[in-house]
């Protein structure tokens, strides 16, 4: 990744201070070829931000060459006016008084913010969310405190000219902590013409993707101009700075990665899982409903509401069935039930956190077809093979330890014709992106278990088939997004 830094007069800012390119905002708006041809992320440290000036000027045509920018002019604007930006204040407030304590009891007349951090943790929760709201280098907070409840009087830029020394010296120590990249050495490479961010957590137990394998990607991506960077959550102040999302943890529309994606999506960016396939796939109720009314076959399905639905469960599916509570992933809140007593009991517990249930016929097999479906078209077949003496892919010991079935792999030629299709019709059905179909076989036919919108990805694993044409094809998904005319 290319870093470029305007600033309105040479002397601003010591080259040495930092590894990256400095200009003037006055060099950047008189030479338009500078950097053509990579798209590089400006960080405008113009004294003056006002309307048409050259530090307004130098956003705004960023924007327009395609290079990312902070601030943009959107937030000059906003910053402009207190009434402009005063429907963000009952939040950022809000954030702000829970300081109060940490840091003994009262506030300072004025904080300084740089990316995002504040002078010390104890103002992380509000410097985080002030970035969230205004990404801009550097801002100063006017505070207005009483006994009860601390007020912000104003938000305002804090420029590199007004700065004291000491202010200086942390205002480069957050630039440096801002641009730096976790996973990646930039010696002796080309610059990218995109980069994409991963959003990951080091400490999931069961990652749909494993760092290695993320790092396998960005070798691939390389070459196609593309630059992978891994990113946490909390990160998410940062994400405009990138052109694409691709989620690597555990999706849930009720934690950040559902804010991640929606986050993305209103920043035009390319996102894997968009915020609508979370919806979608997270709720195997939608699911159920979806894949019948579209004519995918399903396994006999009956839905469970309250008390009275048991016994109707019951005749309809037999027994064994399978019960599942609506929002599970990776094996978790899918039990099997071997009569009506088991079903009693744990549909009760269950129904106490969830209105609706799921019971389904239980087809036992000993795997699970998993066909890997990216804009529509096939990418990857492999069988996931159940844990040892158990009836699913991922045993849930009671010590906490997952065990997990093997994995045999295929071509997609070598895959049976009625499964990819079968697949693929599915995926059709929640949208564009990557999913994951699980698909059970058997004498009576192929039936759709579920779609997921974070599918497993890894590498010697679900693309030993396909090889590296499953990670191209990965890239050139968000590439042909990114390059479309008036994007």
């Amino acid at each position: 990744m290319t870093w470029v830094i305007l600033t309105g007069r040479q002397s601003d800012l010591d080259q040495v201070a930092t590894p990256h390119k400095i200009i003037t905002n006055r060099d950047y708006l008189a030479h338009p070829a500078l950097f053509r041809g990579q798209r590089p992320k400006v960080i405008n440290l113009s004294n003056n931000y006002g309307y048409q000036s050259r530090g307004y000027y130098a956003s705004l045509l960023a924007s327009s060459r395609g290079h990312k920018v902070i601030p943009t002019v959107e937030t000059m604007i906003d910053l402009s006016e207190r009434k402009l930006y005063e429907h963000a204040l009952p939040e950022l407030e809000l954030a702000l008084n829970k300081c109060r304590k940490d840091l003994g009891g009262a506030f300072p007349a004025k904080v300084c913010i740089f990316f995002g951090i504040g002078p010390s943790k104890v103002w992380d929760r509000f410097a985080k969310l002030l970035f969230d709201w205004f990404r801009a280098p550097a801002l100063e907070v006017h505070i207005k405190d009483s006994a009860e409840w601390a007020s912000i009087r104003k938000i305002g830029f804090h420029p590199l000219a007004r700065m004291t020394e000491d202010e200086e010296k942390s205002f480069i120590q957050c630039l440096e902590t801002y641009t730096n990249r976790e996973w990646r050495d930039t010696k002796g490479r080309t610059p990218a013409r995109y980069t994409f961010a991963t959003l990951v957590d080091p400490h999931e137990e069961l990652p749909p993707s494993e760092i290695s394998s993320l790092r396998y990607w960005a070798k691939i991506a390389e070459k196609m101009g593309v630059e992978i960077e891994p990113i946490t959550r909390k990160d998410l102040a940062k994400l405009a700075n990138y052109d694409a999302l691709f989620i690597r943890e555990t999706t849930s529309i009720s934690n950040h990665t559902y804010r991640f994606a929606r986050r993305a999506q209103q920043e035009g960016m390319p996102v894997i899982d968009d915020p609508l396939s979370m919806i979608r796939c997270t709720n195997k109720v939608y699911l159920n409903e979806l894949m019948t009314y579209n004519k995918v076959p399903v396994p006999p399905t009956v839905m469970i509401a309250g008390t009275s639905d048991f016994e109707l469960a019951a005749q309809t599916l037999g027994f064994p069935l399978v019960l599942k509570i609506p929002d599970s992933s990776f094996s978790r809140g899918v039990k099997k039930c071997a009569n009506l007593e088991e079903l009693t009991q744990l549909a009760t517990e269950w129904l106490e956190d969830s209105d609706l249930l799921i019971a389904q016929k239980f087809i036992p097999t000993e795997y699970d077809w998993r066909v890997g479906v990216l804009g529509g078209q096939p990418l990857f077949a492999v069988h996931y093979l159940m844990a040892k003496k158990h009836w699913q892919i991922v045993n849930h010991k009671a010590n906490g330890k997952p065990d997990q079935g093997g994995i045999k792999t295929f071509t997609l030629k070598e895959t049976p014709a009625h499964v990819v299709e079968t697949a693929v019709k599915a995926a059709r059905c929640i949208g564009d992106g990557l999913y994951g179909v699980d698909l059970k076989e058997t004498k009576d036919g192929v039936f759709v278990i579920e779609v997921n919108d974070n599918p497993n990805l890894d590498h010697g694993w679900e693309d030993s088939g396909e090889k590296d044409e499953v990670w191209v094809r990965l890239t050139q998904w968000f590439l042909e997004r990114l390059d479309r005319p008036g994007r």
